[in-house]
Formats: C-alpha cells, structure tokens, sequence
C-alpha cells in the first residue's frame, strides 16, 4: 500500500494512547534514547511583513519600529551574546519581502546599498558566521529559487512553515504567501536545491485533522523526492491579544498531542519531530507523543514570535526529558545526517563552520576545551554520582558485556555515541576493570623523548612538527641531531634517572635504513643498558624498504643493535579511507598491522597508539580497536593503548580549514573507557597523555579506565608545535600531585610494566 491519504484515515479513529504507543516506538528506534535541542539567538531581522496572518504579533507596521531593520551592529551584538553563552545557530526571523508593501523598507535598503530583504538577510548570515562562527539558519518565508539558492551559501539551513494545506481559512485571507501551492513549490524549490530544510504545521487555525494527514503526507512526499527535510515542527496555536483571532480557543493538548503522533507515523522515520517546550505546560505529554527535539531554546533572546512565553530554563527541560527516560543534547541548526554528507547539503564556504562546531557525529560540541589547550575540561568522571539512565542501546550492550560477550564494530559504536547518564555508565564500567587488573596503582616511566629531525618528505595533514628544507617559516626550525648530539642526550637522560629514550622523528630525505641502526648505535654509546624503545611503524618500513630487505630481517637487525620494543606512532586512524585525508602518502593500514605483527614474531613488544578527533568518525574508532585487537590475539605483542587526542591549532589541516577542533572531552574519555572495555583480558593496561590533555584532563581519564601516566618525557616537542600548552616535562612530584586526589598510589615501572618502585 502506497503512502496516502486514504491509507491513514484509520487512525482518525484509533485511541490516542496506542497511537502515542507507536509513535514512541518508532522514535526510539530511530534516534535511540536522545531528545535534541538547539541552543541558539533569535534576530529579528524585520518585523515589517507583506503579510497579514491572524495570528501573527511579530509583524508590525513601520510605525511602531525604530527601525525598518536591524543594523548590523545590532544583529553582531545579538551574536556575540550568544556566542558568549556557548549558542551554536542564529535564527535569523522576519517578515517576507516587506519592500513590496512597505516603501520604508525600500528606501532602507537602497540607502544601505541592498536590492532587496533577502539581499540583506545573506549579508546578516555571512557576516555573523564570519564574526562569531554562528551558524546562520535562514526562516525567510516562502521564497524563490533564485532566493533560496543565495541564502544556501551563507546559511547551514533554512526553513519555511508551511502550516496546513487546508485552504480558505480566515487567518490566511490577507497572507496570499500562505497559500499552500506557493509554499509546497517553495518547499520543493528547498529540495532541488539541497538545502536541509525545516518546516511544519500549525495546528489549531480551524483545520481539520484530515487536512492535517494531507499536510505531513505533502511534506512526506517533498522529502521521498529530495530528502531535506530535517525536521517537522508541531506547533499548537495559542491566541494572542490584538489579533484577529485572540478570541480563538488555544489548541488543546491532545490536538497537538494527537498530530505529533500522527506526524511520527506518517513521516519517514529519519525526518526528526520537533516541538517547542515554551508553548504548551505539559512537556512530557509532548515527549510521550513521539518528538525526538525540543527545537531552539535561547538563554538570551525572546522567542520573538510568541514573546508572551518564555523559554523554560534548560535545566527543566533536562529534568523532564530525563524523567521520561531519555537524554537532552545539543544539536547544530544543520542535523548530523545531513552534516555527515556536506558535499551535498553545504555549501562549500559552510563546510568549516559546521566542522568548527561539531563533534565526531554532527552533534554540537558541549564546551570549549580542546586537546592541547589550558582550558579546563568538564568534570564527567569525577563529578557528582548520577542516576542510571532507563533502558538504552547503551545499556544493553553494557548487560551483553558483563554477560562475557566480546563487542564488536556495533556494539562499540554504541559505547562511544553514548550520552548523557549513559557516558558515566560507559566510564563506571571501564574504571572497574581497571580497578581489577591494575589496583589502585598508577603507573609512569621517566624517560626522554629524543625527535632527532623534524625534516621529513612525507606529507601528513595533521602533523606541525616536521619541516621541509625549506620552511623556516613554520613553527621552530629546520633540524637533523648529529650522532654525538643523540649520544649527549642519553647521557644527559640517564643521569637524571632515566630508564628509557623514547626516539622518533622525521623521514628525511637522506635517510636510509642505516641511518636508523647509527641512531641506535650512538645510544648505546651514551649508556649499554637504557630502555630504547625507537621507531614508528613507517620508519621501520622506509629503513627495510630502502635498504631493499624483508621487514622480520630487517627488525632484527635493529634489535640487534638494541632496540628493545617499537611505540605504536604512525597509527593514526587505522581504516584506509581516513589515512587518505590525514596523511595520503603514508603507510597503509595493512602495512602499519605488518610492521607490528612482525615486530613481535621478533620479540620486540610494541604499544597501539589512536590520533583522533580530526575528521573521522566513531566506526573508525571501533574498526581501528576490532583491527588491533585482532592482532593481540594473535601475537600478544601489545603492551598498552594509548590515545592521542588531535591537537589542531597549528595543524595544517586545521589551518587550512579541513578537520574539526579534535575531540570534545567526552569523547576523549570514551576512548579510554571504550579501550578498556574492548581490549579486556588482551591489553591490561591505559595510558593517559598529560601532554594533551593537561593535568585536569589525566585526573578524569585516570577515572575512566586509563592506569599509566606514560613518560617524564623530558623534552616534548610534536604536541608542543601543533599548540600543545601542557609543557615540555613533568617531574615525578608533579605526576604525584595528579594522583593523589584520586587515593592511588604512583609506581614508577619500566618500559614494558615492571615494576620499579613507589614514588614518595
């Protein structure tokens, strides 16, 4: 049966309950346990309108305005207030082409050198994104194709209610831009276009409920075609003085109870359902009717539409979703889906602006910290305890864990999508492994990192620290460490209590194979006995592949010469078509997998390391974790994972506006919990990077799962010239005074985890 009217008449007569009942299940099993908002300002960019609706108190006349429009000091200072209170979207709302009613609004737009209100409106979007990194959504009315197309390339979204498709009703009878065929174009006009599109309805103007049917099944039909309707708002009328329908009865609860429902049956599953909190009293009759978003809630502007209600505090608006078992999060005006594909829904000049502001599924980040940066992170591992979540995906695959099933690619997605109460259920589950395999102790090894060149010929996107011959423009200096500089370093690490040299560095032009085994020969001759644990997986590929021999022969030879075990660098992403992106020229993930597997079928252990937080997304994560597990399996040759957040302030990639801001907080502590998890009973041990994360930041992941505080370092340098603010070197009293709070005791070990002795 096809997709129409006739086919959802039935459900004029079935009781509300079991429709709600459906709606609900259909929600849930298309957007999990998550309810989304946006947080966002309102700017009212006229209020001067061609239209006249019966509804309506935000269109006025010029006479009671100041100004036909917002200048553009006004519409910044809207802005940056929302921009100081963490708002993502600028919900840019007026009336439609005032200029054909209203010659003020002509002679204001010529005196300011616009043709038209539309003119304006994209100027207001680019500058406000250009200003604050506000991401402009456009509610412009029923426009043009030539209109909308202009508007797509400043604005992340844009939207259109197209209300009902009931005709001759009194409250359209001077608002001719309300007749519906005009709208349904307009509405396809957005699809052709490929414009993430929000619309909906209006309920309680004296449509019927049938007319309502044929409104979400036109809608259903434009998104069928196009695919860009991203969301239906249900909106209940609610009279308002001084209008010509302000004796007109309000919408009762279960009308819009009842077309919520109907909206989330009759629409496709993806399409979200969205209605606002601050027109009705009873938000969690709203949510039991199906809705998966809450819409925009400002903590600054008026809803300028219906400014008579305000909006509720978001506290309240968590408390209720939560009641009902569910999770609130922070959404983008543009929604993930349609984020996760910008090749198609952005414009090209949008790409960045929405890369900025999200985080690794196209959901808003949630606070400004950043790896590398001296901003303190949010407390989730170590704040106040919280309740269960109700049922969830995440919860089940939490049972399935501890019933003794392995996760796989699925299952840890799940894990690191979690949200809300669901992440600190992640991170408790985490952290009691840990408890079990490590204790109470927290390890680290003093050590020095010796980076003896930062000239390479490979060119990866995310790196800051290696230099061509010629960039003496770049950050620090073009350099290659004589033998003798290597050999005084050691020297210089051991007397200070050193146990190992940590050695990485550029793939230089002049190297070969050999060069590594004089690397390793001038350590030894500043100590016989230092740990050295040296080389990436694509150094030890060049060095064989220059010199012409087999990997196992070749490992070999370094470990010969006295390299003991080989750091999991040059990992990256696993997954190929990430490695395309972050560094196109470099091993592949096979060979990375190689270089390791033979390591250990030498006896050389080795680590696995994950940079993350660029531009890939979750399943990479698990694909990367499913990969290396695998091996584990196999070789055992693994000693540890340790994560690496990205750090983007000085990395190419960054800076030439193609990767996001690394990882929000809560996925950084994901990936240790996750990591926990995943490589239990393979992998005993976590390590947290102090380096990238700060002193705060360890404090958390060492609640999370994570056991190892990783080396003293004595000389940091790759994380340091991407914008890394966390120093070069921490002393012992100082990876002490991280521990102390958390009631652990500080160990100090070797390389490969034996243990030294106890920090005092």
């Amino acid at each position: 049966m096809g997709n129409t009217a006739a086919n959802h008449l039935d459900m004029l007569e079935i009781p509300l309950e079991q429709m709600e009942a459906e709606a609900r299940s259909i929600r849930d099993s298309a957007h999990g346990n998550l309810v989304t908002y946006s947080p966002k300002v309102f700017i009212p960019l006229t209020n001067l309108c061609r239209d006249r609706c019966g509804y309506c108190t935000f269109a006025q006349p010029p006479a009671r305005l100041e100004s036909p429009y917002l200048t553009p000091d006004k519409v910044l200072d809207i802005a940056r207030r929302g921009k100081d209170a963490n708002c993502k979207e600028a919900l840019f709302t007026l009336g439609q082409q005032p200029e054909d009613r209203y010659p003020q609004a002509r002679a204001w737009l010529g005196e300011h050198g616009y043709e038209s209100t539309v003119d304006y409106l994209a100027a207001m979007c680019r500058l406000v994104t250009e200003q604050t990194g506000l991401l402009a959504h456009a509610n412009a009315g029923a426009l043009t194709y030539d209109a909308f197309g202009r508007l797509r390339k400043v604005a992340a979204s844009q939207g259109m209610m197209l209300e009902t498709v009931a005709t001759g009703l009194r409250c359209h009878a001077s608002a001719p831009d309300k007749e519906p065929q005009m709208r349904l174009k307009a509405l396809d006009d957005a699809g052709r276009l490929q414009i993430p599109f929000t619309t909906g309805l209006l309920v309680g103007i004296g449509e019927s409920r049938k007319s309502r049917v044929r409104t979400l099944l036109a809608i259903a039909e434009s998104h069928e075609r196009h695919g860009h309707i991203q969301e239906v708002i249900i909106q209940g009328f609610l009279p308002k003085p001084g209008t010509a329908m302000h004796n007109h009865p309000p919408c009762p609860l279960d009308e819009l109870r009842w077309t919520i429902s109907a909206a989330r049956i009759i629409l496709p599953p993806e399409v979200h359902i969205q209605s606002p909190p601050n027109l009705t009293d009873d938000q969690a009759f709203i949510l039991r009717a199906g809705i998966d978003d809450w819409g925009g809630i400002s903590p600054v502007t008026l809803d300028h539409v219906n400014p008579e209600r305000p909006w509720p505090a978001i506290d309240l608006v968590r408390k209720v979703t939560e009641d009902e078992g569910l999770e609130l999060i922070p959404r983008l005006t543009i929604y993930p889906e349609f984020a996760a594909d910008p090749g198609k829904w952005l414009d090209p000049e949008m790409v960045f602006p929405v890369m900025e502001h999200s985080d690794s599924t196209g959901l808003a980040r949630e606070h400004e910290w950043c790896s590398g940066s001296d901003i303190e992170p949010p407390s989730l591992a170590r704040g106040h305890s919280q309740p269960k979540a109700a049922h969830s995906h995440v919860s089940e695959v939490i049972d399935g864990i501890a019933g003794g099933q392995e996760p796989g690619i699925e299952e840890l997605v799940a894990l690191f999508n979690a949200r809300g109460r669901d992440v600190r259920a992640v991170i408790e589950l985490a952290d009691s492994m840990r408890a079990r395999v490590n204790g109470d102790t927290v390890t680290y090894v003093v050590n020095r990192n010796i980076n003896y060149t930062n000239i390479c010929t490979f060119k990866c996107r995310f790196c800051a620290f290696s230099k061509g011959p010629q960039s003496l423009n770049l950050r620090g200096r073009p350099y290659l460490l004589s033998p003798d500089e290597i050999t005084h370093k050691v020297i210089e690490a051991e007397q200070s209590g050193a146990t190992e040299v940590c050695l990485q560095g550029g793939i230089h032009p002049s190297f070969d194979g050999e060069y590594y085994l004089s690397v390793l020969d001038a350590i030894r001759r500043g100590s016989p006995d230092i740990h050295i644990h040296a080389f990436s997986a694509l150094e030890v590929f060049e060095g064989a592949r220059r010199l012409g021999i087999d990997l196992d022969q070749y490992l070999q030879m370094l470990k010969d010469r006295g390299l003991a075990s080989l750091p999991g660098t040059a990992a990256e992403i696993l997954s190929d078509d990430v490695r395309k992106i972050l560094c196109p020229d470099k091993i592949s993930t096979e060979q990375w997998l190689e270089v390791h597997r033979t390591a250990h079928n030498t006896g050389l252990r080795s680590n696995i390391t994950i940079m993350f937080g660029a531009v890939e997304r979750p399943v990479h994560w698990a694909r990367h974790i499913v990969l290396t597990r695998e091996l584990q399996k196999a070789t055992g040759g693994f000693t540890e994972w340790v994560p690496l957040p990205y750090v983007h302030m000085g990395a190419p990639l960054y800076v030439q506006r193609r990767s996001r801001r690394g990882p929000t907080f809560r996925e950084v502590l994901l990936i240790y919990a996750v990591g926990r998890i995943a490589y239990h009973g393979l992998i005993g041990n976590v390590q947290a990077s102090w380096v990238k994360l700060g002193k705060s930041g360890v404090r958390e992941a060492l609640a999370s799962g994570a056991n190892d505080l990783g080396g003293t370092l004595m000389e940091e340098s790759i994380s340091r010239a991407a914008g890394a603010h966390h120093g070069q070197a921490l002393s012992v009293q100082e990876l002490y005074d991280i521990v102390s709070p958390l009631g652990r005791t500080l160990r100090q070990r070797s390389t490969l985890y034996k243990e030294l002795h106890v920090a005092a």
